[in-house]
């Protein structure tokens, strides 16, 4: 489905995968003035483009559930990279390992040598930042032409895009940032059960850490509005950053040395999703916790905008 505007930029820009950060990410692009082409799995979202539908735009973006879609929708039977033009970008946006993002370099290298794959990977400082064009970008490029033709495209999207290294750099930093902000889950969880077995409110306590040295994304954003409101709608599923989790102990392991976190932290937040079940939001994993300490956590009205 093609966006025109009025105010379009020369460059076209192709978008795939219009979910929870898709959709946002993209919109940034309409409304700065690029022509885009979009493509989604759900006919609601936008209509499935045949494999030529991207055969002449100059960046195509990805945001996929994984890199083996990533790599199926490029590389796959009806994959579009066969018939992109030289010289066309491709920025995969998706949550990937950083190993297999540089083994789908090598191959689409092999298909056609005129394109270029970029990861760029995304985070945010605040809730539902990438619909305002604040997002962060963490971005590994191996071709610096190709780096500057996307760049324009990454600054509509993100506040901050930071260049990591090579490809693959850039899921490589994606994924040990979640899993720095899982390890602050997986203590929050900790406390906010000990705390209000103990007697403490859970909202009281989490109101003192974002006033004191315990303060993270999660006490100061999803879980002070989503967890302890158990309205669990953060937008983000347990099972993804599960996936990322798994993803954070290969890269951990696969440096060296052997981290004992992660493998705790795969193993509790894969008990809170079979717990949860499928779609569970991510602030769901307090579940786990919950079951095997016997009580349900207060739940709290949302904070004071």
């Amino acid at each position: 489905m093609s966006q025109p505007n009025g105010n379009s930029q020369a460059t076209k820009v192709g978008y795939i995968g219009l979910g929870n950060a898709g959709y946002p990410l993209s919109s940034t692009l309409a409304r700065a003035g690029y022509h885009t082409t979009v493509q989604d799995a759900d006919p609601d979202q936008a209509a499935t483009e045949t494999a030529d539908a991207f055969s002449d735009v100059d960046v195509l973006v990805t945001m996929l559930p994984n890199g083996e879609i990533v790599r199926d929708v490029l590389l796959g039977s009806n994959g579009v990279a066969k018939t992109m033009k030289n010289g066309a970008v491709i920025v995969d946006t998706s949550s990937s390992s950083p190993f297999h993002t540089r083994e789908t370099g090598k191959m689409l290298e092999a298909v056609n040598q005129g394109l270029t794959l970029i990861d760029s990977p995304v985070t945010q400082e605040y809730a539902w930042a990438l619909g305002k064009g604040d997002a962060t970008l963490m971005v590994g490029c191996s071709n610096q032409s190709a780096l500057e033709i996307a760049m324009p495209i990454l600054k509509t999207m993100a506040r901050h895009a930071f260049v990591m290294g090579e490809l693959g750099a850039g899921h490589a930093m994606k994924t040990l940032n979640n899993y720095t902000s899982a390890a602050s889950i997986m203590g929050l969880c900790d406390a906010l059960i000990a705390g209000q077995k103990f007697g403490l409110d859970p909202a009281q306590m989490v109101d003192v850490m974002n006033v004191g040295t315990g303060v993270n994304f999660s006490t100061k954003e999803s879980f002070r509005t989503d967890g302890l409101t158990r309205r669990f709608s953060s937008g983000y599923q347990l099972s993804l950053l599960l996936k990322d989790m798994k993803i954070a102990r290969t890269l951990i392991d696969g440096t060296g040395p052997h981290s004992a976190l992660s493998d705790l932290i795969v193993d509790a937040f894969a008990d809170s999703d079979k717990i949860a079940g499928p779609g569970a939001d991510h602030t769901q994993v307090i579940q786990g916790w919950e079951q095997k300490a016997g009580i349900q956590l207060k739940q709290s009205k949302a904070p004071e905008e």
